[in-house]
């Protein structure tokens, strides 16, 4: 459904009620209305942001003068139902606008040091600088979900076209998104050959839509893409799953190498990963790599590659890109922990 069927659905709704102590919300709603022809949900949206000004002008500072009347209270309901018009106005005006654009995070393959792979991670051109994560919540809590992944999908096979061509490219998507129509539409429509692609999958794949999973996705894996799965975790269920599923990476975040340098334990669990991996025939990608100390003892622990700041943050700069394929330098890369201490705390880079 649009967002000008349901703001007129929303308007018609509000109108038609004949309670005396809505009449000053249905007055005002009509003049928006009036202002706005032919465009009802900026109609709802002017009247949204002015109830919310008359609202907080109706509580001013003792000695600024007399408070306006305040407006009538919205019903709960109807501004929720305006909250997600104003909402779905935001994503559908960035989808139109086409505000977003890719940056990528290079994977090293740590036996040999260079770069295999690179994963692609929205940035989004906005006024408020809402976070990429933010973005996606907000459109899949208004139904407009997989529109911006399938838009975030298609910015970052073109951005790959940059990319050193005989690096695979991650894609994150959400298993929903796997079994939607435009994903085989996607592969048909981009010049970024299948056997690059690698699938990142955000989410764990409900029971009720595992059978359709594996049936929109094998046929794709028959001509050469793979699967990852993202911050495995590493429980009977999970570990089960990955037998039958049988993924090409296996993804660890921050709460299993965060220490692994240093914490038995740690390190413990993350050689039973790599012995797990191998016994499947899986790769495994430890994510977040922060310290040349975690560098080093995933690298004698036999993880096949790492992303993190140490490596090299996400970049949206094609010059960047070209550089990757320079092996590791240990001494520049105690430089760059450096600078990021200096710097202060930065936030993994992860899917976005």
């Amino acid at each position: 459904m649009s967002v000008r069927v349901q703001a007129w659905g929303i308007i018609a709704g509000v109108l038609s009620d004949t309670d005396p102590s809505g009449a000053g919300v249905r007055q005002r709603l009509s003049r928006s209305l009036e202002e706005n022809p032919g465009v009802p949900e900026r109609a709802l949206l002017e009247y949204l942001m002015e109830s919310r000004r008359s609202e907080s002008r109706s509580h001013p500072a003792p000695d600024v003068g007399p408070a306006h009347p305040a407006l009538p209270v919205i019903p709960p309901k109807l501004a929720e139902q305006m909250d997600a018009i104003r909402s779905m106005s935001r994503i559908s005006a960035l989808l139109e606008s086409r505000m977003l654009m890719t940056a990528f995070q290079p994977i090293y393959g740590l036996r040999d040091k260079t770069v295999v792979g690179a994963e692609a991670l929205s940035r989004f051109v906005s006024d408020d600088g809402a976070a990429a994560e933010l973005w996606f919540a907000e459109a899949a809590s208004v139904g407009l979900g997989a529109n911006l992944e399938f838009a975030a999908l298609g910015s970052a096979a073109a951005a790959a076209r940059d990319l050193p061509a005989h690096l695979y490219v991650s894609l994150n998507i959400s298993p929903t998104s796997c079994i939607d129509p435009r994903l085989p539409e996607l592969f048909g429509h981009i010049d970024l050959s299948v056997n690059r692609v690698v699938l990142e999958l955000t989410e764990d794949i409900p029971d009720a839509e595992y059978l359709q999973f594996m049936a929109a996705v094998n046929p794709f894996r028959e001509q050469g893409l793979r699967l990852a799965l993202d911050d495995t975790q590493p429980t009977a269920g999970a570990l089960s799953r990955m037998l039958h599923l049988q993924p090409d990476f296996l993804k660890v975040g921050r709460n299993i190498i965060s220490g692994v340098d240093t914490d038995e334990i740690q390190r413990a669990l993350a050689a039973c990963l790599v012995d797990f991996s191998a016994q499947i025939g899986t790769s495994l990608v430890a994510e977040g790599i922060e310290t040349p100390g975690e560098l080093k003892a995933l690298t004698e622990l036999g993880i096949h590659a790492g992303q993190g700041y140490l490596l090299g943050r996400p970049s949206v700069r094609p010059q960047d890109w070209a550089g990757w394929n320079t092996p590791l330098d240990p001494d520049g890369l105690k430089r760059q922990l450096a600078d990021a201490d200096g710097a202060g705390a930065h936030p993994r880079g992860g899917a976005s």
